[in-house]
């Protein structure tokens, strides 16, 4: 199988998980949020951090670096050694959260914490039972498996998760969803991956892989800390409430995003890292991934923005409303959450995970700065403070990543600028028309369906007149598949 086919058969495969998961979670999200308030989203934001903190340590990097590493290079020892690796570090990482909870708990002023985190951080444990199966998978890509592992594992964890909301257990039916989802998918890839580990560690193969690993394992951490910094702070200055609408919006947000750059990223990183030695090809499938990325998340998440509050009130009731403005604002960074990912893989796939680390100490510092200041102008400080990090950090991926293979900020920009332009334009039509529906309906599916609808349409008629490489190279793309 060629090259390119192994990229479209991952987009695809890749795609399928994606949809089902994203779709399936944001149903199960939709549901929980109607029976559930915010506050109890809340309270599970603020300890979030620890257990994404926990999973980062879990893996070390090891993972990534068993993807980059040449098949003849690698054995069933290099496999087992992460694999044990995995699993005692989970056990010594749960000990100490435990230990810790009554502190969180204190930190944030809600003794309820104690216990929620306790009963969370299991997910720890049954994750470092999965690790391994996840990244032979993805280092074969063989993303059809992983796809028919992820989605029956969230519909079981779904169902279990809503029933006891609807039952009223309130906060503890999400402790009961976050458990059960990842239980089920843990069972599923051991069933359907036919790997298991042998009875053996070697450390010159552990000292290999932790070697690359630890730098992207300390620059994951950095990120998940900094990720999760704004519910830390606005748990601890503000209302549970606000923790809540904070996450309902950057939930939202991320699911869009989520899912194209899962989709992109899945697949990108082992496709770079089987050229990662011919620098003009890689920067040639580079760029056009980022157009494509660009093309397809720009639409979406400009039309939510601009028909939030129909779209809140329609899915989530009036209660979650307070969150439309925070969702505006945080759509701004989605869209170039991507860019960084797809920057940050260029250091992987080069090996240089010496120079991923340092980028994320040095954004990281910004961020702190940022959080500083923002806290004297109250939580829009804060939303606006993410904003400007992230376009700060844009320059940053791209000076470094830049250099490798030769495509610089600005080239990138030039190349995605069109793309974005379009969609602004588009949006502006849209949000005006908007404004004069609703004057004529109180609908909100209909303002939401008709406004979506018609977004799309002057964008893809506007696009195909422009004749937008993004466009021209999905349409061969859909020629070529149904070829087959």
């Amino acid at each position: 199988m060629t090259l390119k086919k192994q990229a479209l058969s991952g987009v695809k495969w890749t795609l399928f998980q994606q949809i089902g998961t994203q779709g399936i979670g944001f149903v199960i999200s939709i549901i929980l949020a109607r029976l559930l308030t915010p506050k109890e989203f809340g309270l599970i934001a603020m300890i979030s951090v620890f257990i994404g903190i926990g999973n980062t340590l879990l893996n070390a990097g090891m993972g990534s670096s068993l993807i980059r590493t040449k098949e003849e290079e690698l054995d069933e020892m290099d496999y087992s050694t992460v694999f044990y690796f995995n699993l005692g570090i989970s056990l010594i990482i749960y000990f100490i959260i435990f230990l810790l909870a009554p502190y969180i708990a204190k930190f944030y002023h809600q003794p309820v914490l104690t216990l929620l985190i306790r009963w969370l951080s299991l997910v720890l444990i049954i994750n470092a039972f999965a690790l391994i199966q996840q990244t032979r998978l993805t280092k074969m890509m063989d993303f059809k498996t992983q796809a028919k592992v992820a989605v029956p594992a969230l519909i079981i964890g779904g169902g279990i998760g809503t029933g006891m909301a609807y039952m009223g257990y309130g906060v503890w039916s999400l402790i009961a969803f976050n458990l059960s989802k990842s239980f089920f998918n843990t069972l599923f890839l051991w069933l359907k991956s036919k790997w298991h580990p042998l009875w053996a560690f070697h450390p010159d193969k552990f000292k290999k892989h932790f070697h690359f690993g630890y730098k992207l394992s300390i620059s994951g951490l950095l990120d998940t800390i900094y990720n999760n910094a704004y519910n830390i702070v606005i748990g601890k200055f503000f209302l549970p409430s606000q923790v809540g609408y904070y996450q309902r919006a950057q939930t939202l947000t991320m699911y869009p995003v989520g899912t194209i750059s899962a989709i992109m990223g899945k697949v990108t990183y082992p496709l770079f890292s089987k050229i990662q030695d011919d620098d003009v090809r890689l920067k040639s499938i580079y760029k056009k991934i980022l157009q494509l990325n660009i093309f397809v998340l720009a639409p979406v998440l400009i039309t939510a923005g601009i028909l939030a509050e129909p779209l809140f009130r329609f899915l989530f009731t009036t209660k979650w409303l307070p969150a439309v403005p925070y969702f505006q604002i945080l759509l701004m960074t989605g869209l170039l959450y991507p860019i960084h990912a797809f920057n940050l893989n260029i250091l992987n796939v080069k090996g240089r995970s010496d120079l991923f680390l340092k980028l994320e100490i040095i954004k990281k510092i910004l961020i702190t700065i940022a959080i500083i200041i923002a806290l004297n102008f109250g939580i829009y400080g804060l939303l606006w403070s993410s904003v400007i990090i992230s376009i700060l950090a844009f320059f940053i991926n791209t000076h470094y990543s830049g250099r490798f293979i030769d495509y610089s900020a600005l080239e990138q920009i030039r190349d995605i600028l069109p793309n974005i332009l379009i969609a602004i334009l588009v949006g502006g039509i849209v949000f005006h028309l908007d404004n004069q529906l609703k004057n004529f309906t109180n609908s909100d599916f209909f303002r939401v369906l008709l406004g979506s609808l018609l977004y799309f349409m002057l964008y893809i008629c506007l696009s195909y007149v422009l004749k937008l490489d993004s466009l021209t190279e999905i349409i061969s793309i859909v020629k070529e598949y149904r070829k087959k």
